[in-house]
């Protein structure tokens, strides 16, 4: 019969109980919801590019293209694609760090670790506004 006690004795994985919230754990957290974003930004620019290709009627342009052209143009869509350029940028540079991580096995001590993890969040914030400063320029 059962005596009440585990079967395997082995310690188990730790929770977020156990670990001390710190910098990398925000990346990788923000590296994983970064991937989702992407899918649904890209959904969204696919769209906005699929009404381009649709023929126009006569002079006029399609109505579904008239359409995403004031989504995409509006405020609310301007903030997405700003919001969409961090991302990009963010799991771009997050990415880089998993394959230094994965292949050669650089920067696990955790002050570098923690210098990277910065480093993604400035370098997603500072790119997507200096290349949406630069398209206003345009």
């Amino acid at each position: 019969m059962s005596s009440g006690a585990p079967a395997d004795p082995r310690p188990r994985s730790p929770h977020l109980q156990v670990w001390r919230f710190h910098l990398t754990m925000v990346a990788s957290i923000t590296h994983r919801a970064t991937g989702v974003a992407l899918y649904f930004g890209s959904v969204l620019i696919a769209a906005w590019l699929f009404t381009l290709s649709l023929p126009m009627v006569g002079a006029e342009p399609p109505a579904a293209f008239v359409f995403m052209q004031g989504l995409m143009t509006s405020v609310f869509g301007q903030i997405v694609l700003v919001l969409w350029s961090a991302v990009v940028l963010f799991h771009f540079a997050n990415g880089i760090r998993h394959l230094l991580w994965d292949g050669p096995r650089i920067g696990f001590d955790p002050k570098t670790a923690s210098t990277w993890s910065a480093f993604n969040f400035v370098f997603a914030a500072a790119g997507a506004i200096g290349i949406w400063f630069a398209a206003i320029q345009i």
